[in-house]
């Protein structure tokens, strides 16, 4: 959606439906104005309205009535284009199913694939609803074209937290003026509360787990699978998964390492840092490998370094995690049981989870094709910046190096790339 660069928005007709918490679309709905496009905005409780005030459209009628209104203003407002965060939102869901049936252009805004440096804007759907092509032939055999230079985005968590505070504090206060919405989350002032809690489990979390580091870079290094954890509401989990939740995961991938993985091997499950405040496994861990026999080979973390971690790593098993792209990027094995957009042969294992344990050492991703493929999602859906904090210097008010450039070039039709697709093959 961004391969002709952000000039690519003159002339459309734009309805912005719910943003990340701050005021993100807000600015965007500025850097649209300016490019060219007509822009509306949907709000549909008080923290929209906190942050996107002023002309803007509310919508405070009954959850059942939001599938033909949002009908409605497409027809009265001669709609083209969609913009929306995250897709698997019940009135995102709903939307983006009338928006596709009349053939209308639909981008999802989600948290950056490569991340931290990159925010994702993808047609159609993103992680198990992307469009992406999963074959390694495809990627290939596009055109090695140069690596753009990028901005480090910094960090990005305390300004997260101060927009999820206040977005989180107005839903809950402007309830009554929006007594009809559903939240895919808990609308009220006490969210507050695990952000509060996180923060103090994190500088516990440093003391408690100082000596982890340096024990399996020493004794453990080359010899320990990462497990990183997703949130525990995360449609990667509730929607892109077989998996009835995080516990589930862990449980499965516990007993699959202690019945096949070598003896002299670990586990390290990492915990999500969006998760800190919210959810905690340690009782659950413990009991099941006590139960498998996994004492002293497994390890429960937070908040270790994770490049110096993938680094020392035999493997790494995710569900559709953006670690995931990060252990590819540091050449560590990978399998993937979710649905992610990078489990293609030649990048991850395609084999069983069973055997990976075993073969990993031999599964390194191909550097051919996860080059093309990490330069083709720049090209196509990644863009340089954070929803959260600003880089300076990009000339746009929503803070993002938005693309201004001419339409990225995708051949027709496969090339002749034959050798490096053989070596695809023969590394699978």
């Amino acid at each position: 959606m961004i391969s002709m660069g952000f000039q690519s928005f003159k002339g459309k007709r734009v309805l912005l439906l719910q943003g990340p918490v701050g005021p993100f679309f807000a600015h965007l709905a500025a850097d649209l104005t300016e490019a060219g496009a007509t822009v509306h905005k949907v709000n549909f409780h008080a923290g929209d309205v906190f942050f996107y005030p002023r002309n803007a459209i509310a919508f405070n009628r009954p959850m059942a009535e939001w599938p033909q209104f949002f009908a409605d203003l497409l027809d009265q407002l001669h709609i083209d284009t969609v913009l929306l965060f995250g897709d698997c939102r019940t009135i995102h869901s709903q939307a983006h199913a009338v928006a596709f049936s009349r053939g209308l252009e639909v981008g999802v805004f989600e948290e950056g694939y490569l991340r931290p440096r990159h925010i994702t804007l993808e047609r159609h759907g993103v992680n198990g609803h992307s469009e992406l092509p999963r074959s390694p032939l495809y990627y290939l055999n596009q055109p090695e074209t140069p690596d753009v230079p990028e901005q480090d985005v910094g960090n990005t968590f305390w300004p997260m937290v101060w927009w999820g505070f206040w977005y989180f504090l107005a839903g809950a206060l402007g309830r009554p003026w929006f007594a009809h919405y559903q939240h895919h989350r808990k609308l009220t002032w006490l969210e507050a509360w695990p952000w509060l809690l996180s923060a103090g489990r994190k500088r516990w979390y440093q003391w408690q787990e100082r000596k982890a580091l340096p024990e399996l870079l020493s004794r453990w290094s080359g010899r320990f699978f990462i497990v990183p954890l997703q949130v525990h509401n995360d449609a990667q989990i509730k929607v892109h998964s077989k998996f009835d939740g995080v516990p589930d995961f862990i449980e499965q991938t516990m007993r699959s390492f202690a019945a096949h993985a070598p003896q002299d091997t670990a586990l390290v499950i990492k915990h999500h840092p969006l998760d800190r405040g919210y959810t905690h496994y340690q009782s659950a861990i413990a009991q099941w490998a006590t139960a498998l026999g996994l004492q002293g080979r497994c390890w429960y973390v937070h908040d270790q370094h994770l490049p110096t971690l993938l680094n020392h790593a035999r493997g790494v098993v995710v569900i559709n995690s953006t670690v995931g792209l990060q252990a590819l990027r540091h050449g560590t094995p990978t399998k993937a049981v979710g649905e992610a957009v990078y489990n293609m042969q030649g990048l991850c294992f395609q084999g069983t989870l069973d055997d990976f344990w075993v073969v990993a050492p031999t599964k390194k991703p191909n550097a051919a094709l996860l080059r093309r493929f990490v330069r083709y999602l720049k090209n196509v859906n990644q863009i340089n910046g954070s929803f959260y904090r600003q880089l300076p210097g990009t000339g746009f008010k929503s803070g993002v190096a938005w693309p201004v450039r001419e339409r990225f070039s995708v051949p027709a039709e496969l090339g002749e790339s034959v050798p490096v697709a053989l070596e695809v093959k023969a590394k699978a």
